[in-house]
């Protein structure tokens, strides 16, 4: 079916065109939460198009019904309806779905296999050149898992499509970034999961993304896995000591300005804040936690060390408010402005 798929986008992707701004994927996630509203209201935000060529991904019929069922039907003074019967010609409808099936707030097998199939879509147009850059909407892990597929999120999804299996997710705001060493794992299975050499790669990974955004070098705190940072082996079974403070040791020999092990609960101090420019986060919540008291709004997900450019929203499907027109678009606008930075090397994350 995806190869179906891809040999009929490269038909609609090939074709000459003297646009100099680049092509931009962007998915939907699940047609059944908030995510088909925003990508409507940021594809035709005039700030957006002004910058690059935003590509829907997704079941178009469902997203006319969206448009036409939306409390608020404009956006930037653009009537989404009669967006959406002018563009859709330019959009890739992917989905098995019919739109009267959906139900808001409601996710199915079916909503779940549309989202997979979208994104998997957006990976082989990226791989290809065919688009620029790739923003995802937010997915239902669930609806993923009841249609049968076993990744755990678009992160895990991406490093096996493009076969770059040791990539990172960072998330990032003007207020606070945090790189994450391991990403969707139970937290009984994160401490099995560390080690020297991936802690190193998150720290340079970071930094790395960081550098073209920071003038000097970037200042990198690693916070340490367990309270208290371990106190030196009193509350740890030894992860500070052996895994994460060699890591840190290794990554300073490089010429690397590192701070820590620290301990998570004073890490996101506001004077620590100003001291720091990249947390490297040992387990998900551990970063994402502050990350989004923080920056709820306007954070974005980056994917690091992958060859295709991949941003996305910093928040899940808010089924509770799908298709209401009062979820907040912000977080996909900045991944969308990221993944035209990222695209065209002028990164500022």
């Amino acid at each position: 079916m995806l190869e179906e798929l891809s040999h009929k986008s490269k038909l609609d992707f090939n074709e000459s065109s003297p646009d100099a701004r680049p092509r931009v994927a962007i998915c939907v996630g699940d047609v059944a939460g908030v995510g088909p509203e925003l990508a409507l209201r940021c594809a035709a935000d005039l700030g957006v198009i002004s910058r690059c060529q935003p590509i829907i991904v997704g079941p178009v019929d469902a997203l006319r019904r969206v448009a036409a069922e939306l409390p608020l039907g404009a956006a930037n003074g653009v009537d989404l309806t009669q967006y959406v019967e002018h563009h859709a010609k330019d959009w890739i409808n992917i989905g098995n779905l019919q739109a009267k099936s959906v139900v808001p707030g409601t996710f199915t097998a079916a909503t779940g296999q549309a989202s997979y199939d979208a994104v998997n879509w957006a990976i082989d147009a990226a791989m290809a050149g065919e688009v620029a850059a790739v923003v995802t909407g937010p997915i239902q892990k669930e609806a993923w898992r009841d249609a049968g597929i076993c990744f755990p999120g678009h992160t895990e999804l991406i490093a096996k499509r493009t076969g770059d299996d040791d990539v990172r997710m960072m998330l990032t705001a003007d207020a606070i970034s945090c790189v994450l060493v391991t990403i969707h794992l139970p937290l009984a299975d994160v401490p099995g999961a560390l080690s020297i050499a991936g802690i190193v790669r998150s720290i340079h990974l970071g930094g790395e993304a960081l550098s073209k955004r920071v003038c000097g070098n970037v200042r990198v705190t690693v916070l340490g896995l367990n309270p208290h940072a371990g106190e030196n082996g009193l509350m740890s079974h030894g992860e500070e000591q052996e895994i994460i403070f060699p890591a840190i040791m290794a990554a300073r020999r490089e010429g690397l300005e590192i701070v820590g092990p620290v301990p998570p609960d004073t890490a996101f101090t506001p004077s620590m804040r100003e001291r720091t420019d990249v947390y490297v986060c040992m387990y998900h919540d551990q970063g994402l936690i502050p990350l989004k008291a923080i920056a709820f709004d306007d954070a974005v997900n980056v994917t690091l060390g992958s060859r295709i450019v991949r941003t996305s929203v910093d928040h899940g499907t808010a089924m509770d408010i799908a298709w209401q027109g009062i979820a907040k678009h912000t977080s996909m606008l900045a991944a969308i402005d990221m993944a035209v930075d990222l695209s065209s090397n002028t990164y500022r994350p």
